[in-house]
């Protein structure tokens, strides 16, 4: 039985560090291992409870949560924007939470990685992330990180999937991620 590991990423830009950071993810995975990359972000709406109603929840949100329920675990790239997490992560994070006490990420093993242009690489976003994510009912995997600083140059001519040190440090990630899996168990 393999490992089914949800890739949420917090950029919306096609050609965006971070979603190709999470085809690398995709490609490397070790075998037994599943990382599914979630393409759906862009259309969910801002979270709103008077729209979180049983029966009629937007089908966007209802799809996010319908994928992080068929997950063992799910991996956040996050970039950095303005020294925080972007906002289209933050609102997946929320969906996910609900309803409070059940929400999707209830007891999920999540980890957090991500590539951002300054020198820290996201550091900031990523810790954000992890904290609302855990805040949110996930179980943070808090030694499964990966910080990639100066993805604007690192990346100019490197896809990140054919960079062996990112490679390395992904797999690593993914790895622990699985290992913190019920699944696994």
């Amino acid at each position: 039985m393999s490992v089914r590991i949800l890739a949420l990423v917090g950029s919306l830009r096609a050609g965006s560090h971070n979603r190709q950071l999470a085809e690398a993810a995709v490609k490397h995975a070790p075998e037994g291992v599943e990382v599914v990359l979630y393409e759906g972000l862009a259309e969910v709406p801002f979270y709103n409870e008077d729209i979180d109603v049983e029966g009629t929840v937007p089908a966007a949100a209802g799809a996010l949560r319908a994928a992080a329920g068929q997950a063992d675990s799910l991996l956040l790239f996050s970039p950095e924007y303005n020294g925080t997490i972007p906002a289209v992560l933050k609102n997946a994070i929320d969906w996910l939470s609900r309803p409070y006490g059940a929400g999707a990420l209830s007891g999920k093993p999540v980890a957090v990685v991500g590539t951002a242009f300054g020198q820290y690489g996201g550091v900031w976003a990523q810790d954000e992330a992890r904290k609302a994510v855990g805040i949110a009912g996930a179980t943070v995997v808090e030694d499964a990180k990966l910080s990639i600083p100066g993805s604007v140059t690192r990346f100019a001519a490197t896809h990140p999937a054919d960079d062996n040190e990112v490679v390395e440090g992904l797999t690593k990630v993914i790895e622990q991620l699985s290992q913190a899996a019920p699944a696994a168990a």
